[in-house]
């Protein structure tokens, strides 16, 4: 049997059916935190673009846009095309592209959605960024939409707020009829993974500072931002609750990760559950420990080990550093009990994007994780960097 047949012939078993490591998605949990975050959107009037660069594919994006999402976001060309390809016809490259080679695929891609009633937009901070830009453009009638990217806190991307900001608008608005002035791309990345809400409320009080002395700049020379887009799941009630952003792009809320679940919740924000495991078996028993085959090659540890998700009747475990293909299960608690050979140990991944990363398939799983049936086996189509 082929690898194609062999996963096909997943659809309709049980979980018990997956080997491990699998990434699964608890297709339940997922679209309760969908809907949650579509709720909070539509309550607050706010735009809900969520990120693509999380779940890497078409699949779940058509489900977003169904719940009420006016498009995605990318992080890569590679990305955007790939969703593209998958049906999605509005996409955010909320990043700089520089390379020609690129910049030409961008200009492709906006002249192929433009074709189907679908749009294209990407951020630049620089001078250099919008030249070459509008240089590619002039493969196609198409216009793109620009986002200039300011840095409200996030200290990578971004042109200075203010006068900056400002000149570079100036040099957009004035500089192609293919490239066209959307508005400004705030996102502080660096304020999602701050752990308390007051540490959080005081990034976003900092980075609508920035933003709103920007915004008086442009009014003052009638370039009024036509849209203000940012946030991310750890911030996004800040966003909404200062009135300076209209659209916010959160992504991880969909499966959430161990990092995201280690914050304290913001009283305002919907609750989100986790939605993505990797489900491992446990290969080697010993008296202090019991080994899982769930290693550095399943799971992403950018942003710290994966927890242990005890399903009823489960030992508390926690999971320690075994390696590329192994992990370490021990008892959470002092005289706990182990699993025993064969068992399954559901991990949550510390961080979701990466992770997904690693894999070319998720399986998709309706009714939950202990007695389940897969849904969908989902092509990861967008995974890569190029």
């Amino acid at each position: 049997m082929s690898s194609t047949d062999r996963l096909r012939a997943l659809v309709g078993q049980g979980v018990d059916a997956l080997d491990t490591p699998a990434l699964v998605v608890d297709l339940d949990a997922a679209n309760r935190n969908m809907q949650r975050m579509a709720e909070f959107a539509a309550k607050h009037r706010l735009r809900l673009r969520p990120h693509g660069k999380m779940h890497k594919s078409a699949l779940f994006g058509r489900l977003q846009l169904q719940a009420g999402a006016v498009g995605l976001c990318a992080q890569t060309v590679a990305e955007a095309e790939a969703l593209a390809a998958g049906g999605i016809n509005d996409v955010f490259i909320s990043n700089e592209v520089l390379g020609v080679p690129k910049l030409r695929r961008v200009a492709a891609l906006a002249h192929q959605l433009k074709g189907r009633g679908g749009q294209l937009a990407i951020a630049v901070d620089s001078t250099e960024g919008i030249e070459r830009l509008a240089q590619a453009m002039h493969l196609t009638s198409a216009v793109i939409d620009v986002f200039v990217e300011v840095d409200v806190g996030q200290g990578r991307c971004g042109v200075a707020p203010g006068e900056p900001a400002l000149a570079l608008v100036q040099l957009l608005a004035g500089r192609s009829s293919s490239l066209r002035y959307a508005g400004l791309h705030a996102y502080h990345g660096a304020a999602q993974h701050l752990r308390t809400v007051e540490e959080r409320r005081a990034a976003i009080r900092a980075a609508a500072a920035l933003l709103e002395h920007t915004r008086s700049l442009l009014a003052a020379a009638d370039l009024v931002p036509p849209l203000v887009t940012g946030a991310g799941t750890g911030t996004f009630v800040e966003e909404a609750a200062s009135g300076l952003w209209n659209e916010i792009q959160p992504g991880s809320f969909l499966f959430m990760d161990a990092d995201y679940l280690g914050n304290q919740i913001d009283p305002a924000q919907p609750p989100f559950e986790a939605a993505l495991f990797v489900k491992s078996q446990v290969v080697s028993v010993s008296a202090d420990r019991a080994v899982c085959d769930a290693g550095h090659k399943s799971h992403a540890i950018d942003s710290g080990l994966p927890r242990v998700h005890a399903l009823p009747g489960q030992p508390e475990l926690a999971f320690a550093n075994g390696g590329d293909e192994h992990g370490i299960l021990r008892p959470a608690q002092p005289g706990g009990a182990l699993p025993a050979l064969g068992d399954t140990v559901w991990l949550v991944p510390g961080h979701c994007d990466p992770t997904v990363n690693l894999h070319h398939h998720i399986a998709a799983v309706r009714g939950g994780l202990a007695a389940g049936t897969v849904e969908a086996v989902v092509r990861v189509e967008a995974r890569g960097v190029w």
